[in-house]
Formats: C-alpha cells, sequence, structure tokens
C-alpha cells in the first residue's frame, strides 16, 4: 500500500495547479487530503503489527511456560 500512496503523491504533486480551474484545484487538494490521511492510517496500521506480534509473543510464552 506504501508504494501506490508513493506514487500517487508523487503524481499528484507533478500536476500544474496554475492550469486547474477552482473546481479541480479543489479535488486535488481532496485528494492529497485523502492521501495523507491513508499514509497516516498505513504507519498505524505497521504500528499495530508490531504490537500484535510482541502479544502473540508473550501469549505463547505464557502458554509454554504454563505447561
Amino acid at each position: 500500500m506504501a508504494d501506490t500512496i508513493a506514487e500517487t503523491v508523487d503524481l499528484l504533486y507533478t500536476i500544474d495547479q496554475d492550469q486547474l480551474t477552482p473546481d479541480q484545484q479543489i479535488a486535488l487538494g481532496s485528494a492529497l487530503a485523502a492521501l495523507a490521511q491513508a499514509e497516516r492510517l498505513d504507519q498505524i496500521n505497521e504500528q499495530l503489527r508490531g504490537i500484535h506480534q510482541v502479544l502473540n509473543t508473550w501469549a505463547l510464552r505464557a502458554t509454554v511456560d504454563g505447561r
């Protein structure tokens, strides 16, 4: 997902905003905001994966130690 976000951001930043109509500029701003949100969600997802791995490790150790 991160590659897609980065590629899309790169593409959006190559747009010449001076050539856009006001409606297109608004749409571009909305697209950039949505991409920023998606990027943040991707970062949160990565952090949650790390937390999940730690919790799984703890759960496995508790199971092994509890026998």
